[in-house]
C-alpha cells in the first residue's frame, strides 16, 4: 500500500506535484476536464493543510510529435505552418492553469517552463499555487538516456521538499517528471486519486470477489496478449470482443468474411483459448454478428446470425445472441473488469454491443458487484452512455491501467514510498 499526502507532515512543506492534465484541446480551450477535476480533492487537501507553496507539472499531448505531424500535412496541402499558433491551440499549459485557478476559487501563477523556475517558486506568497509549462517541451522528460532524464528530474525536485504523484494516467512511464525525480526527493508519496486508482485495480488481480468475469476487446490481439493471460488467473469467465475476436474465430477454424485479424497471432489464439480451458476458464466469442460492406458510419447494418461471416462482409458488432450471453454471463458475476468496447461503438448503428455491455456491468455494480473499467476506448464509451457514475471505478488512466492488469510494475508508482 502506498503511502498517501494523508500519511505526511504537510505544513509549511514545499510540494512539487505531478498531475495528469493531458486534456483535449481545441483552439487553447479545454473540451473535457475530467482529469483535471480528478486531481482537485489532492490539490485541495494540500492547501488546506498548511503547505508553503503547489507546484503541478503535466504534460499535454506530445508537440514534437503532433507538431511534425500537422506541419507535414500542411505542406502537403500548400498551406504554412505557424508553429507558435499550433502550440497555444493544443499543447501549452496556460489555459489549464486560468481552469484550474477559476475551479478553485484563487490564483494559479504559470511558470512559462520547467527549468530556472527557482526564483519564482521561492517568491509564491504562503499557500501559493503554480502550474509549470508542458513537461514535454524538454526533450529530457522522455530521454533515454539516464543522465539527461536526471538534469530535468533535479530542477524539478528542487521545487519542493515533497514529491506527490497523482498522474495514474502517466504511472506506467518512466520519465523525469513521473519517476526519477523522486530519487531526489526524500519524501515521496502518492495523491489520493494515486491511491484510489491502486485500491480498485489491485484486488482485480490479486483476490477479487468470484466469479470474476473479464471482459476483453478492442483492435488488436497483439495489443492484449499479456492482460489475457494475467486475467486468466482469476476469471470464471473471459469475454473476448471487438476486431480481436475474428483471430479467436478463424484460429478455431471459422470464417470472418473481410474482418480485423492478426494471421501472425493465429497460434497464440489457439494457446491462449487451450490454457482457459485447462483452467477451466469458460471463454465466450461471438457467435452472432452485425456486419457491413465497408468500415464506415453511414455503412448499412447486416445482421448475420451465425459465427461464421460470409465474404465481403465484415463484422463491426455482436449481435443480439451474443449480447444475451453477455447478459447470461454478467448475471452472477461478483467482480467485472472491462478493458476495450465489442464493436465499434463510434457508429451509431454499430454501438449496441458495446452499450450493452455498459449496462449490464452497471446492473451488475446495482447488485453488488466490483466493476472496474479501464482502458481510453471502455471509459468512452460508458461515458457516451452516460453510465460512468454507475460503475464501481472508471480509471483516468488508459496505457497505465493496462500495464497494471497485465502485472506489470509501474514506474510512477514503484518509486513511492510505502506504508
Amino acid at each position: 500500500m502506498i503511502k498517501t499526502v494523508s500519511d505526511i507532515e504537510l505544513k509549511g512543506k514545499r510540494v512539487i506535484m505531478r498531475v495528469d492534465f493531458n486534456v483535449p484541446m481545441k483552439d487553447g480551450k479545454i473540451q473535457d476536464d475530467t482529469r483535471i477535476m480528478a486531481a482537485i480533492p489532492t490539490v485541495r487537501y494540500i492547501l488546506e493543510h498548511g503547505a508553503r507553496s503547489l507546484v503541478l507539472m503535466s504534460h499535454l499531448g506530445d508537440p514534437d510529435k503532433d507538431a511534425e505531424k500537422v506541419r507535414e500535412k500542411a505542406a502537403r496541402d500548400g498551406k504554412p505552418f505557424d508553429m507558435e499558433k499550433y502550440l497555444d491551440g493544443k499543447h501549452r499549459m496556460k489555459p489549464v492553469s486560468e481552469y484550474l485557478g477559476a475551479k478553485l476559487g484563487r490564483d494559479v501563477v504559470f511558470l512559462p517552463s520547467c527549468m530556472g523556475q527557482k526564483a519564482a517558486v521561492d517568491a509564491l506568497p504562503d499557500g501559493g499555487v503554480a502550474m509549470l509549462e508542458n513537461t514535454r517541451f524538454h526533450r529530457e522528460e522522455t530521454s533515454k538516456d539516464p543522465a539527461k532524464q536526471d538534469v530535468l528530474a533535479r530542477e524539478l525536485a528542487g521545487y519542493g521538499d515533497i514529491f506527490v504523484n497523482d498522474a495514474f494516467g502517466t504511472a506506467h512511464r518512466a520519465h523525469a517528471s513521473t519517476a526519477t525525480i523522486a530519487a531526489h526527493c526524500a519524501t515521496r508519496v502518492g495523491g489520493f486519486l494515486m491511491e484510489k486508482e491502486v485500491a480498485h485495480l489491485a484486488p482485480m488481480l490479486q483476490n477479487p470477489p468470484k466469479p470474476q468475469v473479464a471482459i476483453i476487446g478492442g483492435a488488436k490481439v497483439s495489443s492484449k496478449i499479456a492482460v489475457l493471460e494475467s486475467l486468466l488467473g482469476n476469471a470464471s469467465t473471459l469475454v473476448i470482443g471487438g476486431g480481436m475476436a475474428f483471430t479467436f474465430i478463424k484460429s478455431a477454424g471459422g470464417s470472418i468474411g473481410t474482418s480485423l485479424v492478426e494471421d501472425d497471432y493465429l497460434e497464440t489464439a489457439s494457446k491462449l483459448v487451450a490454457i482457459a480451458k485447462a483452467k477451466g476458464v469458460r471463454i465466450l466469442l461471438p457467435v452472432d454478428h452485425i456486419a457491413a460492406d465497408k468500415f464506415s458510419a453511414d455503412a448499412k447494418p447486416v445482421a448475420v446470425d451465425d459465427v461464421n461471416l460470409p465474404a465481403g462482409l465484415m463484422g463491426l458488432d455482436v449481435g443480439p445472441k451474443t449480447i444475451a450471453l453477455y447478459k447470461e454471463a454478467l448475471q452472477s458475476a461478483k467482480s467485472v473488469v472491462w478493458n476495450g468496447p465489442v464493436g465499434v461503438f463510434e457508429f451509431e448503428a454499430f454501438s449496441k454491443g458495446t452499450e450493452a455491455v455498459a449496462r449490464f456491468i452497471a446492473e451488475a455494480t446495482a447488485r453488488g458487484a466490483m466493476t472496474v473499467v479501464g482502458g481510453g476506448d471502455s471509459v468512452a464509451a460508458v461515458n457516451k452512455f452516460g453510465l460512468a457514475d454507475k460503475m464501481t471505478h472508471v480509471s483516468t488512466g488508459g496505457g497505465a491501467s493496462l500495464e497494471f492488469l497485465e502485472g506489470k510494475i509501474l514506474p510512477g508508482i514503484a518509486c513511492l514510498e510505502t506504508k
